[in-house]
């Protein structure tokens, strides 16, 4: 039950995922073509969700309709009754109950009275529209009631009978008197729930520095414990502001790929964290899976120098024998960067590389200027060539200025008479 672009579930629309939604409600029931045989023995309970997916719960099936998935049905409340929407039916309920520990013959579960009628989903919308207004002067009195607390949501019963105030505090907080002022201010029956920080994003939501919906937002159902240890793993600068999310704590993503660098980091030697040297002793710095080599530097200089795994364990093993070598012998980055041969692969779909028409392009501008360039030489070649030829012209007109001209004493010769 996984996305494969984020990891959540997107089988239908309401998320941010390409795929068409990427939420927690959107579960993906890959049980739903396998006909039951036994209609006796089918499993009659149903998962339904809660205020956009925030909240789940499991109940019991007592009428005689088959609810979907995306059916909105009415259930049993406290002293009332709410309005949810279905999120899995079927056979995939029992491995849900499973996975969470929850027993199919709790007498405590609580019953799906009926499909949610028209009267049902207007009372339902117009009590979420008064959890906006119910959230600021939550607020507003806790604040006047001097409480080291924060009311971050108001999650209001479909029947209105009954509110939940999600808040934040550092310590224990004494709101017995607290309870009694929005009983009295909001007429209904208050019930007071603790959440973490990583809790309260889940439930507000928001967008995270990827550009994306926040994981617990959408995907993430438990919360596990995030340490500055995953990032040393991975080589990363343990700075607060980068390496926390909108809760305040560190981000959920830097598990995703511990387990890799994890294993990357197996094949390193092992207490390798300072090794002896001519110059003194030369400490750790870090570790490059990706080329496998160990940064090390030396006392009284702030140059770093990079190792191969080989040269560390070479050194490690002749400071266990009491021999001290001169050098660390530093892998050449420059020169091994150098070296390395960019593979020219076949073309054999007929496509056409970005590198063969930037090849194509110089070579066009290289024979237009030298086009241009032999242009440029002829003109200015044939332009002295061409003043001279007129200045000669002008000096022979000037020496013989009736030479061109006809002469009026010149007899025209006669046309012989035709008879």
């Amino acid at each position: 039950m996984g996305c494969a672009n984020c990891g959540g579930g997107c089988s239908s629309k309401g998320g941010g995922c390409s795929s068409g939604g990427c939420n927690r409600m959107n579960t993906y029931d890959w049980l739903q073509d396998i006909p039951v045989i036994d209609d006796e023995n089918s499993c009659r309970v149903i998962e339904v969700s809660f205020h956009n997916g925030s909240r789940k719960d499991f109940f019991r099936n007592t009428t005689s309709q088959y609810f979907t998935k995306g059916n909105l049905v009415t259930v049993e409340g406290v002293s009332g009754f709410d309005v949810g929407e279905v999120s899995l039916s079927g056979e995939i309920v029992r491995l849900q109950m499973k996975k969470k520990g929850v027993k199919e013959d709790n007498p405590e579960m609580k019953k799906v009275l009926r499909r949610s009628n028209d009267r049902d989903i207007e009372l339902w919308k117009q009590n979420r529209a008064r959890e906006r207004d119910a959230l600021i002067k939550s607020r507003a009195i806790a604040k006047q009631l001097k409480l080291d607390m924060k009311v971050s949501l108001v999650e209001m019963q479909a029947d209105g009978r009954k509110a939940t105030f999600y808040y934040i505090a550092d310590g224990r907080v004494d709101f017995r008197e607290l309870i009694k002022v929005y009983a009295s201010e909001f007429k209904l029956k208050v019930e007071m729930r603790q959440i973490g920080a990583r809790q309260e994003a889940a439930k507000v939501g928001g967008i995270s520095s990827s550009g994306r919906e926040l994981c617990c937002s959408t995907w993430i159902n438990e919360f596990k414990s995030v340490t500055t240890t995953a990032a040393r793993y991975q080589n990363l600068s343990i700075n607060q502001a980068k390496l926390s999310g909108q809760c305040g704590r560190l981000k959920c993503c830097l598990n995703y790929e511990l387990d890799t660098y994890l294993d990357a980091l197996q094949h390193f030697p092992e207490n390798c964290d300072t090794i002896q040297v001519a110059k003194g002793t030369a400490n750790l710095v870090k570790k490059d899976i990706f080329k496998d080599l160990m940064w090390y530097s030396l006392p009284d200089s702030n140059k770093q120098y990079p190792l191969t795994i080989e040269r560390v364990k070479k050194i490690k093993s002749l400071n266990q024998q009491g021999v001290i070598p001169e050098e660390l012998e530093s892998v050449d980055l420059t020169a091994a960067k150098a070296k390395e041969i960019e593979h020219e692969f076949v073309d054999v779909v007929g496509h056409i590389s970005l590198r063969s028409l930037e090849k194509a392009d110089k070579k066009r501008k290289q024979q237009q200027k030298g086009q241009l360039q032999n242009h440029q030489n002829r003109k200015q070649s044939s332009g002295p060539q061409k003043g001279q030829q007129q200045n000669q012209q002008r000096s022979k007109q000037q020496q013989n200025p009736n030479r061109n001209q006809p002469n009026p004493n010149q007899q025209r010769p006669q046309k012989p008479d035709k008879k």
